[in-house]
C-alpha cells in the first residue's frame, strides 16, 4: 500500500465517523484503526525521505566539519600573519639600528679625522718651531766660529 492510498483511507475513516454531540468539528475515530493507519505510514515512508534525512545529516555533518576546518585555518593564517609581522617589525628595527650605528660610526670618524688633523698641524708646527730655533742656532753658531763670510747678518 502507498502512502497516498494508507492517506486516502485516513480521511475516509475521518468522513465515516460520527460527529460528538453538540460539536460538530469534533469526530468520534476508531483510534486502533488510525494507529495502524500511521504506523503504515511510518512504515512506508518513501526511501528517498529516509535518503533525505541521511543527507540532511551528512550535509550538518560535512558543515560543522567545514566550520572547524575553516576556523583552524583562519586561525593558522592570523597566527602566520602575526609571525610574518613581527618579523618585519624586528627587520624594520634592526635598519633602524643599523642606520643609527653607522650614523654614530661615521659621526665618531669624522671627529677622529678632525682630531688627527688638529694633532697632526700642531705637531708639525711645533717640529717646524723645533727646527727654525735648532737652525738659528746652528747659523749663530756658524758665525761664531766661521764668521760671516758673506757679510751676512745672522738670523
Amino acid at each position: 500500500m502507498s502512502i497516498d492510498e494508507i492517506l486516502e483511507e485516513m480521511d475516509e475513516l475521518l468522513d465515516k465517523a460520527g460527529s460528538v454531540p453538540f460539536m460538530s468539528h469534533k469526530k468520534f475515530v476508531d483510534g486502533e484503526r488510525m494507529r495502524e493507519l500511521i504506523n503504515d505510514v511510518r512504515l512506508n515512508l518513501p526511501h528517498e525521505l529516509k535518503e533525505a534525512k541521511k543527507i540532511e545529516f551528512d550535509c550538518q555533518r560535512i558543515l560543522n566539519e567545514a566550520k572547524l576546518n575553516g576556523e583552524a585555518i583562519i586561525r593558522k593564517a592570523e597566527e602566520r600573519a602575526a609571525q610574518i609581522v613581527s618579523r618585519e617589525a624586528i627587520v624594520v628595527e634592526a635598519k633602524k639600528k643599523a642606520i643609527d650605528m653607522l650614523t654614530k660610526a661615521q659621526a665618531a670618524s669624522k671627529k677622529i679625522q678632525q682630531t688627527a688633523a688638529a694633532y697632526a698641524q700642531r705637531v708639525f708646527a711645533d717640529t717646524e718651531l723645533h727646527y727654525q730655533r735648532n737652525l738659528q742656532s746652528i747659523k749663530m753658531a756658524k758665525v761664531k766660529v766661521i764668521g760671516n763670510p758673506e757679510g751676512q747678518q745672522a738670523q
